[in-house]
C-alpha cells in the first residue's frame, strides 16, 4: 500500500486548560496546514497555529452534530489526500471514548501515515482540578472508567452493574450527567451503599468550573435543582471527601473568570501568564502588531536621526516598543550603542527601564514615573532650552511630550521608529463566547487596543460593539487609555493604580474578591 504525501496527527487536547496539553501536541498544532477542532478543545490551543493554517470546526453539541463522525473520518483522508499536515484535535485523550479507532481505521485504509499522540484525560485531571485524587492509598487502590453518555438500555448491555458496582474503589463515570439517577440506581441495586460520596464536575480545569457533591442516593436530587448541565465528569467513591481538605482551585485569585488579553502577540504572553499563575483563564487575542516603517521619508529620518546620536542631550523612551525598535533600528545601520555616550537616558515606566537594561542601558535614576507629563515633572530644570532631545517612538504615540518639549524651548527630534497597526485576524471563537457570556473581563494595555478591538469586531460582523460588550468588566492599565475607552462608549471597572502588567493583574484579582 503507497502512502500519501499528507499526514494526520491524532492529538489529545487535555481536559480544557489550554497549559495541560502536552509538549508533543502542541508541537503538531503549530506545523499543521490544517486543525481540525471540536468544543472540547480550548480555543486558545488555535493561536499557536502557523500563519495561514486553516481552522476546520467539526464540534458537537448537546442537541445536534455539527458534523457526523463519519463525515469527520472523511474529512481527515480527504486532507491528507491534498497532501496536508493536519492536526485533529480532540478533547482529553483520544484514546478514552475519544472515538480515535474509527478515525484512525479509515487513514489506515486509505494509506495515509497518522500518528495517535496521547492527551491528558478528563477522568483523572478534572478530579484532580476539583481537589479530588482518584486513588487514595487509604480509600481506593483502584479505579474504573465507564461511559455514561449511553441510553439506558445500551448502558446495562454494555455494564455489568453487578461485577462494576464494587469492582474498583473508585468508579469515574464520562459524558454521564443526564442518567445520572439512571446511574446511581443500578449501582445501589447492586450492592454499593447509598451513602457513598459522588462528585459531579462541570467544564473541570476551564472557567466555568463547577462542582456538585452528594451521595448515590441523593445525588440526582441536586443535579435538577442545580439544573447541573453537562459536560461533566462524576465520580464515585470515598476520594471525594478528600475535596474538603484538598480543593485548591477554587482558592485561586482569579478562579472561575476567562479574561480577554488584546495585547500584541509578542507582548500577550506576560500578562496572560500572570492570569494562569492566578488562577483565571486568558483568551489572547491580539488587536495590534508593530511593525517597520516602510514609507521611504520615514526610513531616511531614521537613518538621518540616528546619525546624529552623538549630538542628543537626552534620548526619552516611552515604551517598551520604543526601546525595542531603536535598538533594531540601531543594528540594521551597524551603529554601536557606545553612541550614546553623550546623551541622558529617560524610561517612561519600570517596564520600559527594564527593557533598556536589558540592551546594556541604564536610564537615568528616576522614581517610577507611567506616563510622560510625570517624567517631564520629576526632571524639572535639568531640562534646559537649546538641548538636543531624540524621542524614537510609535506612529501613534501622544502629541502632548513633544509638543511640550518644544514649548520648554528644548530641539526635539521627533522619529517614527515602528507603526502600530490593527491585526488581521478574525476569530469566531471569540464571538461565540461574547454571545454565551464566557469572557468575563476585557484587559487594555493601550488606547490602540481599545479603538482597534471595536474595528475588528465591526469587521467581524457586530454592528453595535459597545453594546455587545455591556456587563463585561473592562480593566485599562493607565488614565490614558481609560480615557479612549470612555470616549469610545465603554464603561471602565477600574484603572491600574500603576502602569504596569502586575497592577493590572491585581486590579483584576480585587475585582474577582468583591464578585464573590
Amino acid at each position: 500500500m503507497s502512502l500519501t504525501s499528507g499526514k494526520v496527527y491524532l492529538v489529545g487536547a487535555g481536559p480544557g486548560d489550554a497549559g495541560l496539553i502536552t509538549v508533543k501536541g502542541l508541537q503538531c498544532i503549530k506545523k499543521a496546514d490544517v486543525v481540525v477542532y471540536d468544543r472540547l478543545a480550548n480555543p486558545r490551543l488555535l493561536q499557536s497555529m502557523k500563519p495561514g493554517a486553516e481552522k476546520v470546526y467539526v464540534g458537537k453539541l448537546p442537541d445536534r452534530h455539527t458534523m457526523k463522525q463519519e463525515d469527520i473520518n472523511q474529512l481527515l483522508v480527504d486532507l491528507a489526500l491534498e497532501g496536508k499536515t493536519v492536526t485533529r484535535l480532540k478533547g482529553g485523550d483520544p484514546t478514552i471514548f475519544g472515538r480515535v479507532s474509527e478515525e484512525a481505521e479509515l487513514l489506515w485504509k486509505n494509506g495515509i501515515r497518522y500518528e495517535i499522540v496521547p492527551g491528558i484525560t478528563s477522568a483523572i485531571s478534572v478530579p484532580a482540578y476539583a481537589g479530588i485524587p482518584v486513588t487514595h492509598r487509604d480509600m481506593s487502590s483502584s479505579l474504573s472508567i465507564i461511559t455514561g453518555h449511553e441510553s439506558p438500555d445500551k448502558l446495562d448491555r454494555m455494564i455489568q452493574w453487578d461485577k462494576l458496582a464494587n469492582a474498583t474503589g473508585t468508579l469515574i463515570f464520562m459524558m454521564g450527567v443526564a442518567k445520572i439517577g439512571y446511574i446511581s440506581e443500578q449501582l445501589i441495586t447492586h450492592g454499593r451503599l447509598a451513602n457513598t460520596p459522588v462528585a459531579l464536575v462541570r467544564w473541570g480545569t476551564r472557567a466555568e468550573q463547577e462542582t456538585l457533591t452528594g451521595t448515590l442516593a441523593d445525588i440526582e436530587d441536586k443535579v435538577k435543582a442545580a439544573d447541573f448541565q453537562p459536560p461533566a465528569v462524576i465520580v464515585v467513591g470515598d476520594v471525594v471527601l478528600q475535596r474538603e481538605k484538598l480543593m485548591w482551585a477554587e482558592y485561586m485569585p482569579l478562579f472561575g473568570k476567562r479574561i480577554l488579553v488584546t495585547r500584541a502577540r509578542s507582548q500577550a504572553s506576560g500578562l496572560a501568564n500572570r492570569i494562569e499563575e492566578l488562577g483565571g483563564e486568558p483568551y489572547e487575542f491580539p488587536v495590534i502588531d508593530m511593525v517597520h516603517p516602510t514609507e521611504q521619508n520615514e526610513i531616511l529620518n531614521i537613518e538621518s536621526s540616528f546619525a546624529k546620536l552623538e549630538e542628543y542631550d537626552w534620548i526619552f523612551f516611552t515604551s517598551v516598543n520604543g526601546v525595542e525598535f531603536f535598538f533594531r533600528h540601531l543594528q540594521e545601520q551597524r551603529r554601536d550603542v557606545r553612541s550614546l555616550y553623550r546623551a541622558k537616558v529617560v524610561a517612561v515606566g519600570p517596564a520600559t527601564a527594564e527593557a533598556l537594561m536589558s540592551h546594556g542601558v541604564i536610564p537615568e535614576q528616576l522614581p517610577e514615573v507611567f506616563q510622560a507629563e510625570g517624567m517631564v515633572e520629576m526632571l524639572g530644570e535639568r531640562l534646559k532650552a537649546g538641548q538636543k532631545v531624540l524621542l524614537p517612538r510609535g506612529d501613534k504615540g501622544r502629541k502632548w511630550l513633544p509638543e511640550k518639549l518644544v514649548e520648554m524651548g528644548l530641539e526635539v527630534t521627533d522619529t517614527v521608529t515602528y507603526h502600530t497597526v490593527i491585526t488581521g485576524e478574525d476569530d469566531s471563537e471569540l464571538l461565540r463566547m461574547f454571545d454565551e457570556g464566557g469572557i468575563h473581563a476585557i484587559t487594555f494595555t493601550s488606547s490602540s487596543t481599545v479603538t482597534n478591538l471595536l474595528a475588528i469586531m465591526k469587521r467581524m460582523g457586530i454592528q453595535d460593539p459597545v453594546k455587545k460588550l455591556e456587563g463585561i468588566a473592562t480593566f485599562c492599565i493607565g488614565e490614558i487609555t481609560a480615557i479612549t475607552a470612555k470616549e469610545a462608549g465603554l464603561t471602565v471597572g477600574m484603572v491600574a493604580e500603576e502602569a504596569t502588567i502586575e497592577s493590572l493583574a491585581q486590579s483584576l484579582c480585587r475585582w474577582n474578591a468583591i464578585q464573590n
